[in-house]
Order: structure tokens, then C-alpha cells, then sequence
């Protein structure tokens, strides 16, 4: 099965988050793309405090209409930090046959230096990099971290060669001004999230008193 792999602390989770999953879906041609809610995220402080399982049940919602799409546990499983490389190998553990496919913004592109292990990531994984048109790479090889350039080539403008196999990918994706934090701030103020977030997801945040004073 080609996987498509889209983490994040989904604090709520928000429609540009599902077009971001469908675009990376169709463009590399993903049988299934299983959403990874961050148990605890390693690099900022969870906003509000909000609870793995109201998170969770929450991108439940927002994908119950979507066959192609799926979550998992496995962050809050494991326990300790979410780190993306702790999270694939163990899936590479559960999910032997599988190609993995993971779903970063460009944003998070020009940050894989900074990743915990990044070194390991590219063995592992194929990476599918969403270019919003305001945020298109220049010369991606040269975006790379130093230290792992020369393990790839450039095949083509839009992708790029691991020696063990797997690719980057770049997709040219929608531009969806959507944020989290944004949704949150909203809801504290007690203005309509509407149309920013499937209706379910909306009932799930009101029935729940979730990013209330």
C-alpha cells in the first residue's frame, strides 16, 4: 500500500489540513493517507492543554466521510516525545509492506535540519512537500541540510532522489489561510469558526467547551 503520512497536534483540526491530505493523495497517487495526531509535541508547548483523545476524536470527525482517509494512535502508544522518526520506525515495525509517503508544508521543508534525527528520515520515508504559491522552494538539493545533500540527485524540477530509494516530492498546493491558532482565538472570543472546519467538528469543539475562557 502507498501510505500518505500527515502529522501534526490537529489543535483543532481545520479544512486545510483535509486539502493538504487530498491534494498530496491525488498527486502521488496514495491508496489510504492516515492522519498522526502529536501526542506530545517536541518543539512548542500544546496550546490549551487539550487532552490526545479529544484531538483524536476530533480528526475522527472531521475524516468519517472520507474512505481514503484514516487515523492513528501510535504517537500517544509509544508515549514520551512525538518524534517523526520514532513514529515511522515503529510503523515500519507494524507495517512492513507499506511505502511510506510523509506530508510536510514547504515550511517544514526548509526546517528538516532541525528535526530530531532528520539524517534517518530519508531512509525511511519519501517526503511529499505541499508549495503553497506564495512559498515555492528555490532550488530544493541546495535547501537540504548540508549533511545529507550529496545522498541525492535531482531527477526532475519538482523531484528529488534518496540513494536508498525514496523521493521529494513537490506538489503545488492550494493556498488555504487557515491556522489553528487563529480557530482558537475565535472561539475565545466567541466568533463563528463556520466554514473553517467541518461541522462536525464544530458541534465536537461547542459540545465540549474546547478553546473556552
Amino acid at each position: 500500500m502507498k501510505l500518505g503520512l500527515l502529522g501534526g497536534t490537529f489543535n483543532p483540526i481545520h479544512l486545510a489540513h483535509l486539502r493538504i491530505a487530498e491534494e498530496a493523495r491525488e498527486a502521488a497517487g496514495l491508496d489510504r493517507v492516515l492522519f498522526i495526531p502529536a501526542a506530545d509535541p517536541p518543539h512548542k508547548p500544546l496550546a490549551g492543554d487539550v487532552a490526545f483523545e479529544l484531538r483524536y476524536r476530533m480528526v475522527q470527525q472531521a475524516i468519517s466521510d472520507n474512505p481514503a482517509f484514516a487515523v492513528s494512535d501510535i504517537e500517544a502508544r509509544r508515549g514520551g516525545k512525538s518524534y517523526t522518526v520514532e513514529t515511522l520506525e515503529q510503523l515500519r515495525q507494524e507495517r512492513p509492506d507499506d511505502r511510506f509517503y510523509f506530508i510536510i508544508g514547504s515550511d517544514s521543508y526548509l526546517e528538516l535540519g532541525l528535526w530530531h534525527r532528520y539524517q534517518d528520515l530519508f531512509a525511511l520515508t519519501s517526503l511529499l512537500v505541499l508549495e503553497r504559491p506564495d512559498r515555492l522552494i528555490d532550488g530544493p538539493l541546495m535547501q537540504l541540510p548540508e549533511a545529507v545533500r550529496n545522498s541525492f540527485s535531482q531527477e526532475q524540477p519538482d523531484l528529488l532522489r534518496h540513494c536508498s530509494g525514496n523521493s521529494i516530492q513537490f506538489i503545488n498546493g492550494t493556498r488555504l489561510e487557515i491556522s489553528s491558532s487563529r480557530l482558537r482565538e475565535l472561539t475565545l472570543q466567541g466568533r463563528s469558526i463556520r466554514y473553517l472546519v467541518p461541522p462536525s467538528v464544530e458541534t465536537f469543539i461547542t459540545q465540549k467547551g474546547l478553546y473556552q475562557p
